[in-house]
């Protein structure tokens, strides 16, 4: 009978741990802004949460774009103008918040845009669990399972930021794959071109020499 109420508190514990949680949701976007256009997208918070929005601009002519966010009450919170990246944290109240990617400045060229959505403290308000709830005639386990979810918190945030890292690395590598790539080409085109002027410059040379040795007088007799 002790063993099972033993079992029993241990898995309540384990249900505390696991509500204790502070919830924090990520996700990460990557879209292509045509020329001459505007992309906005709309967030729902909460109050006394964290927004916090990290883009890249990862290809295109200049890899710049106008960025702004407004509060639900349509006031601009940041603009950056024409930059490649950005980031931004907004303590938040309950609305929807909007933030747009702008490239109407271009008017030729699309822009590829990555960015992340970082948000904390968006648990739903009356889901918190108390640990008394959990434990018949109030007895308490004989160990510390506010150490263990504080540890298991801290390794959640850990491995959340770790994957946000690596989300960046990645959008990093693209943008420097494209750079690349568009210098190789550029590269290819004007080697090409030099060597069709090179080509053209030695046929008219030689045909050039050819005409001073070509006596074209008759000779009389």
């Amino acid at each position: 009978m002790g063993a099972m109420l033993w079992l029993h508190l241990f898995f309540c514990g384990l249900a505390r741990v696991a509500l204790g949680f502070t919830q924090s949701f990520d996700s990460d976007f990557t879209f292509t802004l045509p020329a001459g256009q505007k992309e906005c997208f709309y967030q729902t918070m909460k109050k006394d949460a964290t927004l916090e929005i990290e883009y890249q601009v990862i290809d295109g002519a200049g890899l710049d774009v106008d960025f702004y966010i407004s509060s639900p009450n349509g006031n601009i919170l940041y603009f950056d103008k024409r930059k490649s990246d950005g980031v931004h944290s907004i303590e938040t109240e309950n609305g929807d918040y909007m933030f747009c990617f702008d490239n109407s400045f271009s008017s030729i060229s699309e822009k590829i845009v990555f960015f992340e959505l970082i948000l904390d403290n968006m648990e739903p308000e009356g889901d918190s669990a108390k640990w008394n709830d959990f434990l018949p005639g109030g007895e308490m386990l004989d160990m510390k399972l506010e150490d263990i979810l504080e540890t298991i918190n801290s390794v959640k945030g850990r491995l959340s930021k770790s994957n946000q890292i690596q989300g960046l690395l990645r959008a990093y590598e693209a943008r420097d794959r494209n750079l690349q790539e568009g210098n190789y080409d550029r590269v290819n085109f004007w080697s090409m071109v030099n060597l069709a002027v090179m080509l053209i410059v030695s046929c008219l040379q030689v045909y050039m020499l050819k005409n001073l040795f070509n006596d074209k007088r008759r000779s009389r007799t």
